[in-house]
């Protein structure tokens, strides 16, 4: 390990946790300064703090000697930004690639944008973590400067559609919030507070079902809130691909990302609409118009609400236990297969089981041999639904645009209680809206479109990504709609590879009316514990 001078530990200190351990964490340095630095420390035969002392805060290129007294001030952002972004193109063409820019991040919150552009920007699969604002737990019943809070998307409020547009959306969150208090106590009467249920957990617990009941009468153009986090390559692909989308809110609000981006990785950022991202955008764009052509001659909707497995692999178990044993055998893949195809069905079997091993809890998955086997399942389920799944990111999954033309499913608590009628009323009203708007913009119509009509998209995952996914979605707390989607997704494999499935032990197949209450109780015994431990 490296041994630093007094003068240079107390240069150290500013930019590193610490100057003695192995381990340590980088401080007070801009994103563009950490990848620069990650780079040159990868082709240095130096320790990082050296290469950080002798490279960086002795290069009057960068500047970290100035920064100094900035941070002693307590400023932010001790080095110079303009400095640092002219020094990372230096490192970029001398030791870096593109790759660097993957060792810088930043977070970015994005507010009162739609339902609809979220899952546009949340289409990026890796190198973003998104967070979005839940509709299962926050009611979108006010009004802001006089408004219901939908986007007053650009295009549509300069077309002759206006009107209709603010009237259907008006009367979608009008229904919404006129429902609330009335579904709530339908809720309250129909499961009345017990005695070991705090008031905290009952009154979260009726919002949450209320929540779930309503969110359906949502449209698409609701405005909601979203943080990322991500990488500097990640956010560059995502923004060109927005820069290049065909709705004005996603282009609006990449110019918007890109300029506050720059902040922060503004060498990251640049050239997503600079000009190697305008030949980009143009290569996806040209990709993207060919293609509807071509299938427009094909258009029309059709099928119905359900999970289907379209592909699945019949030689499933051969290939697992084959991966099971190749990091244990001193042996080339391909002779381990021929192992394998000796083997009984027993031999593999017990290899499977023991590789399963004893799950304790959904966390406690099968290893990598599990991402040897793949299911593709075409879903036709609820956008609200959709939505959920959507965030799912280690697998594949594409969705058809969000038309009203594969119907809709009212919960059947909205029946009992009596308010069917007010519920179809959005549903048609809106379908209506959507097909007058369609015929001239087919994009912008899907803002009027609310969050109960089904869309259809498909999944691609592997078996270990099933345990997961499948584990998770269909536990107690979770939506009664993508409950559903994972039990049937659940049934499809157990029905094609029962010994794979016999693993996932954590499947809940059961129905529940009150499904947020048990995961509540859970957060009060928390609140408790944490109440104990700090008074």
């Amino acid at each position: 390990m490296d041994s630093f001078t007094s003068e240079e530990k107390a240069l150290l200190e500013n930019f590193v946790s610490n100057t003695s351990s192995s381990v340590f964490v980088l401080k007070n340095l801009p994103e563009v300064v950490k990848g620069a630095l990650f780079s040159r420390y990868s082709r240095s035969a130096k320790s990082l703090r050296r290469v950080l002392l002798d490279e960086f805060m002795l290069a009057p290129e960068i500047g970290l000697g100035e920064g100094l007294e900035v941070l002693q001030k307590k400023q932010q952002d001790p080095v110079q930004t303009r400095k640092a972004e002219e020094f990372y193109e230096r490192v970029l063409v001398g030791y870096g690639d593109d790759s660097v820019a993957e060792l810088a991040g930043a977070h970015i919150a994005m507010e009162d944008i739609s339902i609809l552009a979220t899952k546009i920007v949340e289409d990026a699969r890796i190198g973003l973590s998104p967070l979005e604002k839940s509709t299962r737990y926050v009611y979108f019943d006010t009004k802001k400067d006089g408004r219901w809070m939908y986007l007053q998307e650009k295009t549509l409020m300069g077309s002759e559609f206006a009107e209709l547009y603010q009237e259907s959306c008006d009367f979608c969150f009008e229904t919404y919030a006129d429902l609330i208090p009335k579904v709530s106590e339908w809720v309250m009467k129909k499961s009345p507070k017990d005695k070991d249920t705090t008031d905290r957990a009952y009154k979260s617990t009726i919002r949450a079902k209320t929540c779930d009941l309503l969110r359906g009468l949502l449209p698409a153009s609701t405005l909601t809130n979203m943080g990322f986090f991500g990488d500097g390559r990640a956010y560059e692909y995502l923004l060109t691909k927005m820069f290049g989308d065909d709705l004005a809110e996603v282009k609006d609000l990449a110019t918007m990302m890109q300029t506050e981006l720059a902040e922060i990785i503004p060498s990251f950022v640049k050239r997503s609409n600079g000009e190697f991202g305008i030949l980009m955008q143009n290569y996806l764009k040209k990709v993207a118009e060919d293609t509807d052509a071509l299938a427009s001659r094909y258009a029309g909707a059709s099928g119905g609400e359900g999970v289907t497995l379209v592909e699945y692999d019949k030689d499933a178990e051969r290939k697992i236990v084959v991966s099971i044993l190749y990091p244990h055998l001193q042996k080339p893949m391909d002779e381990i297969g021929k192992i394998v195809e000796k083997m009984t069905k027993e031999e593999k079997e017990k290899i499977i089981k023991l590789y399963i091993g004893e799950r304790q809890n959904r966390r406690h998955k099968p290893g990598r041999a599990f991402e040897h086997v793949f299911y593709t399942f075409d879903v036709c389920g609820n956008y609200g639904a959709y939505r959920d799944l959507h965030r799912h990111r280690i697998l594949t999954q594409q969705r058809q645009p969000l038309t009203p033309f594969l119907g809709y499913k009212i919960p059947h608590e909205i029946v009992e209680a009596g308010f069917e009628k007010e519920f179809k009323a959005v549903m048609d009203r809106s379908k209506e809206a959507y097909g007058k708007i369609v015929k001239k913009y087919p994009k912008e119509a899907q803002y009027v479109v609310p969050l109960a009509y089904n869309i259809r998209w498909y999944m691609r995952f592997n078996v270990r990504e099933a345990y997961h996914l499948l584990e998770l979605r269909s536990s107690m707390q979770g939506h009664r709609d993508y409950r559903e989607i994972a039990q049937q997704m659940f049934k499809e494999i157990e029905r094609v590879h029962p010994l794979l499935a016999s693993g996932m032990k954590f499947m809940d197949m059961k129905e529940y009316e009150f499904e947020r209450l048990e995961a509540e109780k859970r957060i009060d015994i928390r609140l408790e514990e944490i109440a104990k431990k700090y008074g």
